[in-house]
C-alpha cells in the first residue's frame, strides 16, 4: 500500500487536484506483472515422469517340434456305386439310408424268378448232353474192338470218334451255360462290397432297375481308416522328403481349438506339384474307429517332421518388425528397455524360434511395447 500510495502521489494527481487518468493502465500493468513473479517463485518443483508399465516373458531354452501347418479336407477311404448287374424288379432294401454294413451284407433283393427258370433250362440242356456224349462214348469203345478185327471200316471208327469229341464240347458248353445262369441268378442279390456307410437311397423297392445302369443304387463310403488330404508349398516337399524317408511322421487332425487332435500318420505325397498353386498334395491317414472325422469336412492339420533340441523360444507378440528387421525389448538389470536385434527362424504358433539375439532367462516385453525406447525406465506388471 504505501508503494501504491507513493505511485499516486508521483503520478496520480494534477496541480489542480485531479487525478490523471492516462497513467492508471500502467500502474495496473505494473501491479500485475509483479504477482504473477511473485506467484511464480512460490510453484513446487515438477514431479519425476512415472515409470512406463509393461508385461514381460521369460526367454526359454527348450525342445521345439518342427512342424507344417495346413487347412486339410477329410476323404473317404474307398466309395462304391452299387449297381444292378441283372434287370429286373427290386424287391427289397434290406438297410437304413446312413447304416453302417459289413462286407457281405445284404443290400438289394432283383426278383430272381426268371434267372431261376433260365438255370433250370440250363441244367436240362447239360444233362442231355452229357447222355449223348455218354452214348457216344461207349459206341466208341465196341468200334474199337471191331476195327481191330476189321469188322468195321476205318472211316466209320474216325466218325464215332468225332462225334465224341462233339459231344464232350457240347457239354462243356453246358456247363458254362449253367455256371452263367447261376451266377446271373446270384446277381438278384446284391451285398456290400466293403465296410462302410450307406448313403442316400437312390432307387426304391417296386422299380425296375437295369443292368449296370448309369444311375446306382446307392452309395457306400468306407469310413474306417480315412483320408484326410491337404496340400503344402513345393519349398517343403524336400524337407517332408527327408525326415519321411527316417520313418512315418505324425500328423494331427484339429477339428476345433479346444478338442483334443486326433491321431493319424502321412502315408502319401502326390507324385507331382500342382503348377497353377504350386503346391503339393499329401494325404493322411487315420482309423476313425469313433467316427470323429466325416467326409467333407475341413479342419486343420499338423505335421509334425522332427523334434528339435535345445532351441532359444520367446512369446511371437515380443517380437517387432522395423525398418532394420526384427527386434525385441529386453529388459535390463537396472529395469530400463533395451532394443535389441534379434533373428528369428521361424514363428510356431505363439512362438517365435529364435536363432540369435537372446538367451535364455532374458526378460522380453509382450504388452506396453509403444511407450518403450532404449533407456526407458518400466515397471513390470503381471509378469508371464
Amino acid at each position: 500500500m504505501r508503494f501504491h500510495r507513493k505511485i499516486l502521489q508521483k503520478y496520480g494527481k494534477a496541480g489542480d487536484g485531479r487525478v490523471i487518468t492516462p497513467m492508471f493502465p500502467v500502474v495496473a500493468a505494473a501491479l500485475a506483472c509483479m504477482l504473477i513473479i511473485a506467484s511464480g517463485c512460490t510453484q513446487k518443483k515438477p514431479a519425476p515422469s512415472p515409470r512406463a508399465p509393461v508385461t514381460v516373458a521369460t526367454v526359454a531354452e527348450q525342445d521345439v517340434a518342427l512342424q507344417v501347418k495346413a487347412i486339410g479336407n477329410v476323404e473317404y477311404y474307398s466309395t462304391v456305386q452299387v449297381k444292378a448287374l441283372v434287370g429286373g424288379q427290386m424287391l427289397a432294401a434290406h438297410f437304413k439310408e446312413g447304416q453302417d454294413v459289413k462286407k457281405g451284407a445284404l443290400l438289394f433283393t432283383i426278383d430272381p424268378r426268371p434267372f431261376e427258370i433260365a438255370l433250370r433250362q440250363a441244367e436240362a440242356a447239360l444233362a442231355r448232353d452229357r447222355v449223348l456224349a455218354k452214348n457216344a462214348e461207349d459206341d466208341l469203345n465196341r468200334y474199337t474192338e471191331l476195327v481191330q478185327k476189321d469188322y468195321v471200316t476205318q472211316e466209320a471208327y474216325e466218325q464215332l470218334k468225332a462225334n465224341v469229341e462233339q459231344f464232350r464240347a457240347t457239354v462243356k458248353g453246358d456247363q458254362a451255360a449253367v455256371d452263367n445262369a447261376r451266377l446271373q441268378l446270384d446277381y438278384c442279390t446284391i451285398r456290400s462290397p466293403i465296410d462302410g456307410r450307406t448313403g442316400a437311397l437312390i432307387v426304391y423297392p417296386g422299380n425296375i432297375v437295369k443292368a449296370n445302369d448309369t444311375s446306382p443304387l446307392v452309395v457306400m463310403n468306407q469310413m474306417t481308416p480315412i483320408y484326410v488330404s491337404f496340400s503344402v508349398p513345393q519349398q517343403n516337399l524336400p524337407l517332408i522328403r527327408t525326415y519321411e524317408a527316417q520313418g512315418q511322421l505324425k500328423t494331427e487332425a484339429v477339428l476345433q481349438d479346444n478338442t483334443p487332435a486326433i491321431q493319424g500318420s502321412l502315408t502319401f505325397i502326390d507324385n507331382a506339384v500342382d503348377t497353377t498353386t504350386g503346391t503339393i498334395l499329401l494325404k493322411a491317414t487315420f482309423d476313425n474307429a469313433d467316427k470323429a472325422l466325416w467326409p467333407g469336412q475341413y479342419l486343420n492339420v499338423i505335421l509334425t517332421l522332427t523334434i528339435e533340441k535345445n532351441r532359444i523360444v520367446a512369446p511371437s507378440q515380443a517380437v517387432q518388425t522395423g525398418q532394420a528387421g526384427h527386434y525385441v525389448m529386453v529388459i535390463r538389470d537396472d529395469m530400463t528397455a533395451e532394443s535389441r536385434p534379434v533373428d528369428v527362424e521361424r514363428t510356431q504358433g505363439d512362438l517365435a524360434v529364435i536363432r540369435s539375439g537372446l538367451k535364455a532367462g532374458e526378460k522380453v516385453v509382450t504388452d506396453g511395447l509403444l511407450r518403450l525406447t532404449t533407456g526407458t525406465k518400466v515397471e513390470i506388471r503381471n509378469p508371464v
